[in-house]
């Protein structure tokens, strides 16, 4: 059987969800781990956007958008029902809070990110701004122990490689924040094993030209 083909990037937050999500689903997919200073020329060919994340199904379609892996190997396989299908607002709720994070959030935070790299005096000004969408979020986190109730959904797990991001710009302010129901919730995910998968480094694949199975159901393979 041909097993689709994943090409990332480890430490890019949108690969990291289309793994996360790959995973979560146990869903088998071939790896193909990249650098951008040398994206291959396969890649290039299949998604001319060149970014990562990619995924190349068996069948030649291709899915170039995060939140779109997650949705196809999750609607594959949701054995933890993160899509909440017996809700028929739990979809169109998630999927409104992942677009928030995706369209507004993540404009902030890279501009506070470049800021305070380079000690910018904006820096304060847009923590501020990303301040806005993590004080929703710590809101919902005051009443559930996630997002949207006391289990995982899936907009915990899209949203989680941004606030993660968030959290390591400024880490001696961001610990002593008021948000407390964030740093929870964060450290929920770092101990959950998924998180230490979804990071694991693995060789380039334009070193070798070697992919790497992920996504194996532990039962039947280990990932």
């Amino acid at each position: 059987m041909t097993l689709p083909i994943l090409y990332s990037l480890r430490r890019c937050p949108y690969a990291m969800r289309a793994r996360i999500g790959i995973l979560l689903a146990k869903q088998p997919v071939m790896l193909r781990d990249i650098v951008m200073k040398n994206i291959p020329a396969e890649m290039i060919a299949v998604s001319p956007k060149a970014t990562v994340p990619v995924l190349v199904l068996a069948d030649s379609t291709v899915i170039d958008e995060s939140i779109d892996i997650m949705l196809w190997a999750l609607q594959q396989s949701d054995p933890s029902n993160l899509l909440v299908k017996e809700s028929t607002d739990a979809l169109p709720t998630m999927l409104n809070l992942i677009h928030r994070n995706d369209n507004e959030f993540v404009e902030s935070l890279e501009k506070y990110k470049v800021a305070a790299r380079y000690h910018d005096i904006a820096e304060v000004f847009y923590r501020n701004q990303c301040e806005i969408f993590i004080t929703d979020l710590e809101g919902r986190l005051t009443s559930s122990e996630y997002l949207m109730s006391d289990k995982p959904c899936l907009a915990d797990y899209a949203l989680l490689p941004f606030v993660r991001q968030f959290s390591r710009v400024d880490r001696k302010w961001y610990l002593h924040s008021p948000y407390t129901n964030i740093q929870r919730w964060l450290n929920t995910h770092y101990q959950n094993p998924l998180f230490s998968k979804a990071m694991k480094k693995y060789p380039q694949w334009l070193d070798n030209h070697e992919s790497v199975l992920i996504g194996v159901d532990e039962t039947k393979k280990a990932i």
